[in-house]
């Protein structure tokens, strides 16, 4: 970031000086895209993904923090049933926050991955740990 202010100081009128400056000015554009921009974008094309692919069944919250389960789903809104007395409410799809039953089903898939990569990394180091035995021809 000092370099950039060097080269903004360095513009005292001079043409060098003016395309120093716009470069400058790219560079904190390209910079803010990349930090801010570019992952916020990404953000929303995921939550718009999950509330496309919500089915009948699933486990959702809302913004607003209601759990409930999927009961009917249509163009713009869904039905969920909500509490011990199954109460149904109509809620924009747009008011979904997280879906529970995909969050869960990717949570046992990181898990079993995990375990999956222990149990291959600990077969790898017994295999090395294990000496080797010598038969009497080659010793």
């Amino acid at each position: 970031m000092s370099i950039l202010l060097q080269l903004a100081a360095g513009a005292n009128g001079s043409t060098g000086g003016s395309y120093s400056m716009i470069i400058a000015m790219v560079a904190v554009f390209a910079i803010m895209y990349f930090m801010m921009i570019r992952p916020q974008k990404k953000r929303q094309k995921e939550e718009q993904e999950m509330r496309n692919s919500l089915e009948i069944g699933d486990e959702i919250i809302t913004i607003g923090g209601i759990v409930g389960r999927v009961v009917t789903i249509r163009e713009e809104d869904i039905v969920i049933e909500t509490g011990a007395d199954r109460t149904k409410m109509k809620i924009l799809r747009g008011a979904v926050n997280t879906n529970k039953t995909k969050m869960d089903q990717r949570k046992k898939e990181v898990e079993a991955a995990r375990q999956a990569a222990k149990a291959k990394k600990e077969s790898k180091k017994s295999a090395k740990e294990e000496p080797k035995v010598l038969s009497d021809d080659e010793k």
